[in-house]
């Protein structure tokens, strides 16, 4: 799992999920370099206002090698953030897209 943060928030929400020892690994996007890359990176004025600087849209990622197999990005034109309605990034959509 990864967010456009810095390094010592993704520790201490790795340690707030108990995640130690299991085969999730929090990671930092701290210049958003990743997000910028996937073009996944949520600039709109409406989350902005509340974020205040950019951050990643509401996504799940399956890739095989390297190579993403499926995208799915919880988002809609009243709701770039994803809040109302995660169904697409969720489990169940991804098992459904794999």
């Amino acid at each position: 799992m990864y967010c456009v943060n810095d390094g010592a928030v993704m520790k201490a929400w790795a340690a707030d999920q108990g995640v130690e020892g299991s085969m999730i690994t929090f990671l930092a996007d701290t210049r958003c370099e990743l997000t910028e890359a996937l073009k996944l990176v949520l600039d709109h004025p409406g989350p902005m206002s509340v974020l205040g600087n950019a951050r990643c849209k509401r996504f799940a990622l399956y890739a095989v090698d390297g190579v993403i197999k499926v995208l799915n990005v919880s988002e809609a034109p009243d709701d770039p953030a994803g809040d109302t309605d995660p169904s697409k990034s969720l489990v169940e959509n991804m098992l459904n897209s794999i």
